[in-house]
């Protein structure tokens, strides 16, 4: 089963849908937040990481 609806929020309101996470700024990738060690920003595709 695709996992796509997770990475997704609808708004009723206005009938917009809004992607949860950030995009890479390198790729265009969805990124992954992480907590722990550190909290950070890192994408899978290309390696960019942004530390918060």
């Amino acid at each position: 089963m695709s996992k796509v609806h997770e990475l997704y929020e609808y708004d009723y309101k206005t009938g917009t849908i809004k992607l949860k996470n950030k995009k890479c700024p390198r790729c265009g990738s969805v990124m992954a937040h992480h907590m722990k060690p550190v909290e950070r920003w890192h994408c899978g595709k290309c390696g960019y990481t942004e530390f918060v």
